[in-house]
């Protein structure tokens, strides 16, 4: 079983405590966002065969990090760094403070840990091609020989990420939009370019429409040949993605949608700031469950 930390959430920025003492106890509670059914999840050195973190603040997460190496589990780093104008993303870290984290665990675990997501996006009056084109480079440049690989996807316009992102264009006067697939093709050619100068594999997660530029392949965030490299020996699993189109190794996510307070007006994982917030306010770091409350009778989980 290879666990999922989180693609719902940052555990790591948020949750490092809750993590830690879920790791001492060898297991936690999630709940199923489809049907409210609480599960167990085994979270034992004996049933997890490595962990994908999911993260814009690496910081926090340091001790938790020490605590899986000294179990032997293998792990590997999914770091968000877009260097977005804050009206984009209130709360994350500056991009400098960003490169430098993405650097440290590089130095401290080595460069196939760590993937730099460069996800998703957004194209608006802020950020058009050209300060994509820019910003990029000078991201990719800065991490040169720290990481292998950059993760690319387009903003998926679900229902509330129309919404919340309406809401802060109105609040702050700039426009944004979906643009055509040609567009889309041709800018992520520039950046695939960009990236394999900076001697990165460009990938893309979960558009498989767009997989016909040159140069890029399809993410596997969940990704079992880098965590076999990093274990030194084969992690098995098998191909079962999150969504169609996704080509990432099965997994066991623990986190909880609307638990991120990291203010990404973009995100497909908080429908309403003002209840993450609250959530972490009330969030106890002893509890078995990212977020408790409402829960229906518990199913235990092997994994297996």
């Amino acid at each position: 079983m290879i666990i999922s930390a989180s693609y719902k959430t940052d555990i790591p920025a948020f949750y490092s405590r809750w993590f830690l003492n879920r790791l001492e106890a060898a297991h936690c509670l999630m709940v199923n966002p489809y049907g409210g059914r609480t599960h167990r999840i085994d979270l034992s050195a004996g049933a997890v065969d490595g962990f994908v973190f999911w993260t814009r603040n690496a910081a926090p997460f340091g001790d938790a990090l020490e605590a899986v190496a000294a179990r032997g589990t293998p792990f590997m780093i999914q770091m968000t760094v877009t260097g977005y104008p804050r009206v984009l993303e209130s709360n994350v870290p500056e991009t400098a403070r960003a490169v430098d984290q993405i650097r440290a665990l590089a130095r401290r675990w080595g460069p196939r840990a760590v993937v730099w997501r460069y996800d998703p996006v957004v194209l608006s009056s802020l950020t058009d091609e050209r300060w994509h084109r820019t910003n990029f480079t000078g991201i990719a440049e800065a991490l040169k020989g720290s990481t292998d690989e950059v993760v690319l996807s387009f903003l998926q316009p679900y229902r509330k990420t129309e919404r919340n992102l309406g809401s802060a264009a109105s609040l702050h006067g700039f426009d944004w939009r979906d643009p055509p697939v040609d567009e889309k093709r041709e800018l992520l050619a520039d950046l695939a370019a960009i990236a394999a100068d900076a001697g990165m594999t460009p990938t893309l997660c979960t558009q498989p429409h767009l997989l016909d530029v040159p140069g890029v392949s399809a993410a596997r965030c969940i990704d079992l040949k880098r965590l076999s490299d990093i274990a030194g020996l084969p992690v098995a699993g098998r191909r079962k993605g999150n969504r169609p189109g996704c080509d990432c190794a099965e997994s066991r996510d623990i986190g909880d949608y609307d638990t991120c307070t990291q203010g990404c007006a973009y995100c497909y994982a908080v429908n309403s700031r003002t209840v993450a917030q609250r959530r972490l306010k009330a969030h106890d770091p002893e509890g078995e469950m990212l977020r408790p409350g409402g829960l229906k009778p518990a199913m235990p989980v092997s994994g297996r």
